[in-house]
């Protein structure tokens, strides 16, 4: 049978599939759910770039967002009351007995003060006027001069917002939002309506699956109510990690990776996802490999064997016609008969 050279191209496409599917790494996207699981703990910008960095384990980092309604911003942990009272008890006290060596230094200015509410009134009354100006000459700037203009004072608002943070006291919440946006998630307000918030993020999670450009889903919470959502990410083929403070929650349990909340507010993650992502490749490779049972190429190296032997049946009637005449056995020669004459 001629050996034909198109008989090797679905084994190179199969070895290149395989190759391809080891080296290219799966996009990872983070759905948090914040009314379920607030950074409490630690401060919001630190949760959210620890979580980030644990989730940059898993794959390329394609976006991480956020759902919340309108009370988890305004709300209060426990650990912010706390810390706010003691500030205060520590100003009181600072108030009756002031300090004769000028220890609190403004970051923009750079004047020293006795005291730190006489540094909080300074910076109310001149640096944080200052800025309201500079906004107010942005919005009134139109064109390329607006552009010109955000470029020169940049620099002085970012040192600003520096010292604010460090300073100031949100009005409204402790400043969630705005320290989860600086940390690179995306931030999005729903109702105060029950369930709005899982709802709005069940959607997310299925829109982000229909567009088929994520391969590794991260979801924090424990909630139950996203089982259905984790369910049909597997019969997607998506790879799911839940991150969450119940050690043997539903959600774990029917993950692909579960991580403790604890472990990646301390830096711990990081270590049990490259061993995750290690046992998934591992796992789809030998996925891959595994021989499986495929009638069609049954069929086709069954008729190949027919033609075969079918051959080999022609080639033995040949044979059988060509020494028809000759009777005698294949062991006696012609000389033994004629010895016998």
């Amino acid at each position: 049978m001629a050996f034909s050279p198109r008989r090797l191209l679905p084994l190179l496409r199969h070895h290149r599939t395989l190759a391809t599917a080891a080296s290219s790494p799966r996009a990872v996207a983070v759905f948090w759910d914040l009314d379920n699981k607030p950074p409490n703990t630690i401060p919001p910008y630190d949760a959210a770039v620890r979580l980030r960095l644990a989730a940059a384990s898993f794959g390329p980092l394609r976006f991480s967002v956020a759902y919340a309604n309108h009370h988890a911003f305004r709300h209060l942990p426990a650990p912010v009351r706390a810390a706010r009272a003691e500030r205060r008890a520590a100003d009181r006290l600072e108030a009756a007995n002031p300090s004769r060596v000028p220890s609190y230094l403004c970051r923009v200015c750079g004047r020293r003060f006795f005291a730190r509410v006489k540094l909080v009134n300074h910076f109310r009354q001149i640096h944080e006027r200052e800025q309201e100006k500079r906004l107010r000459r942005i919005d009134s700037a139109t064109g390329g001069r607006r552009v010109r203009l955000v470029a020169a004072l940049s620099l002085k608002m970012e040192k600003y917002k520096k010292a604010a943070r460090e300073l100031l006291t949100p009005e409204v919440g402790y400043g969630l939002a705005d320290e989860l946006r600086r940390a690179g998630v995306v931030v999005r307000t729903v109702d105060d309506r029950p369930e709005a918030a899982d709802r709005a993020l069940r959607e997310h999670m299925v829109e982000t699956m229909d567009r088929g450009k994520v391969g590794c889903l991260v979801l924090v919470s424990d909630d139950s109510g996203f089982l259905g959502v984790m369910r049909e990410a597997r019969m997607r083929c998506l790879k799911t990690v839940v991150v969450g403070d119940e050690g043997d929650g539903a959600l774990k349990r029917f993950a692909d990776s579960a991580l403790s909340w604890k472990d990646v507010v301390s830096g711990k993650a990081k270590k049990e996802a490259a061993s995750a992502v290690g046992k998934w490749k591992d796992r789809d490779l030998l996925k891959k490999l595994e021989w499986r049972h495929t009638p069609e190429e049954e069929e086709g190296e069954s008729d190949i064997f027919d033609d075969a032997s079918d051959a080999g049946d022609e080639e033995d009637g040949c044979l059988g016609l060509v020494g028809e005449g000759d009777k005698k056995p294949w062991w006696k020669l012609d000389s033994d008969s004629n010895d016998l004459h």
